[in-house]
């Protein structure tokens, strides 16, 4: 399989994007254009085949310490094929995120594919979570 991996996020297709965010278990209700926000202030890999669209992830990061996985989709009817392995070492070779030492992510079905490039369960009385509302 041969890939192109793009970073520019002004090369995304958001109409592949957008409904696979808010179709997800963790983007329903988000809206469009705050996609289209979290993407451009976020560190994000694209791949590409034929000049197509076929996986998109992308990361909040200082670019040092600390860099928190978001939005890690291989688009139907890609799946299958290896392409989450081919976004998670896009990431770590990512020009903004190659030398960070700390990575978080939340999933609750994908553990299999991250516990190979080394994460594990944190321990819940040290992480907290609060979700401000909007205004």
């Amino acid at each position: 399989m041969t890939f192109d991996i793009v970073t520019d996020v002004e090369r995304f297709d958001f109409d592949q994007i957008v409904p696979a965010v808010q179709s997800s278990y963790w983007g329903q209700g988000r809206q469009a254009e705050d996609i289209r926000r979290a993407f451009a202030g976020s560190a994000v890999v694209g791949v590409f085949e034929d000049g197509q669209q076929v996986a998109v992830a992308r990361a909040i990061t200082d670019g040092v310490y600390h860099a928190y996985i978001y939005d890690l989709i291989v688009f139907e009817p890609h799946r299958g094929r290896g392409l989450a392995h081919v976004l998670m070492d896009a990431l770590f070779s990512h020009p903004q995120l190659k030398v960070v030492s700390g990575w978080m992510l939340s999933t609750r079905d994908a553990h299999g594919l991250y516990e190979k490039y080394g994460f594990a369960p944190m321990d819940p009385n040290r992480t907290m979570w609060m979700r401000r509302a909007q205004t």
